[in-house]
């Protein structure tokens, strides 16, 4: 038996050929395709034939796992639990791309998760309907295919079907990063350096959220800004506001733009933005001003509240209220009083942090 192969190209594919290709893998077949990396063999998680055949393919142990190939960044959370911040700042600055990572699965164990920065794949991957896991197109010991021909060098008549799209992009494997352990630790160094994933890993993010995003958390967000800028650690730690208000583009109030302006700090270009699920997830310190935008939180993403404090806690408090009342509408001296105890506050935050 030979293996059937089509011929596609990036600029107009064939879709109906694509579609094959999913067909396959729904059925249970075996199908090599391109990634932006190298070419892999795609393959069914879900059928045990199939991935016997694969592991037999690459000589791997059947208790050491394949990763899945994504077509989504949201399909991580139906694979993966105990997702830690460091793995969401990962996924938005390299996925879709080149690397690999390794989280807690629902079962107990560990599950490598990647999206392809390559359109023929990601939908081959989403017609296929099923999860699917795509390891190098090579058998053991033999190099990485960077093209089709090389791929069926060694594996043609072994697998069901391949799509040869000319040579891949980058010709080189994807990166690998294990966040199911901590402090996390890099399994692979190849596409993506060492260096430039620990750089993410390790960059704080700090979310300031209030009611709509135009008075108190830009106070708090500008002042820790410019703290953190005198400290020299500006690089470090990366500060974000938002409301839970869903309305964009809103400036600052007037009181807040002058109050701000005493303290060197221009206002000019903020504007508002709603609190998302992708901000608190990334987000590895979450500070609100009152307990009704907590409750929102919590609403949005359950797994935070450990991230999740009421600003006033850090400051010197006098009272058992630990809300931070919002000021708009209450006069400039309300807001002076506001603005003194976030200035107070964040400061506190900014030698713990």
């Amino acid at each position: 038996m030979t293996t059937k192969v089509l011929k596609v190209n990036y600029l107009n594919p064939n879709l109906d050929y694509l579609k094959e290709a999913a067909r396959v893998l729904y059925e249970g077949g075996l199908v090599i395709i391109p990634t932006e990396t190298v070419y892999g063999i795609a393959a069914s998680v879900l059928n045990k034939n199939t991935l016997e055949r694969l592991s037999k393919i690459k000589a791997r142990p059947k208790d050491k796992p394949f990763s899945l190939h994504l077509h989504h960044k949201t399909r991580v959370e139906e694979f993966a639990c105990e997702i830690p911040p460091a793995a969401y700042k990962l996924i938005e600055k390299f996925w879709p791309g080149p690397l690999t990572i390794v989280l807690k699965s629902k079962d107990g164990t560990t599950v490598g998760l990647r999206m392809p920065d390559d359109e023929i794949a990601l939908r081959i991957i989403e017609w296929a309907k099923i999860p699917v896991v795509c390891p190098s197109a090579n058998v053991s010991g033999m190099p990485a295919p960077t093209n089709c021909e090389d791929a069926l060098r060694d594996l043609n008549g072994m697998v069901d079907l391949a799509i040869d799209a000319g040579r891949t992009k980058l010709g080189i494997e994807s990166s690998v990063v294990d966040l199911s352990v901590e402090p996390p630790v890099i399994l692979r160094e190849k596409a993506i350096k060492k260096e430039d994933i620990l750089r993410i890993i390790r960059k704080k993010i700090i979310l300031f959220v209030c009611t709509g995003n135009s008075c108190r958390s830009v106070m708090a967000k500008a002042l820790l800004e410019k703290k953190l800028e005198e400290d020299g650690r500006g690089d470090e730690i990366e500060v974000l506001s938002a409301g839970i208000i869903m309305l964009d583009g809103l400036r600052a109030s007037d009181e807040t733009k002058e109050l701000l302006a005493k303290e060197g700090i221009d206002l000019t270009t903020h504007r508002s933005q709603p609190v998302t699920k992708e901000m608190i997830k990334k987000s590895d310190l979450i500070l609100v001003m009152e307990r009704l935008q907590e409750e929102r939180i919590i609403e949005l993403a359950p797994e935070a509240k450990n991230r999740l404090f009421l600003l006033k806690e850090f400051a010197k408090i006098k009272d058992n209220n630990l809300d931070i009342i919002d000021p708009m509408g209450k006069g400039r001296e309300f807001y002076a009083q506001t603005f003194a105890l976030i200035k107070e506050a964040v400061e506190r935050i900014a030698n713990i942090i």
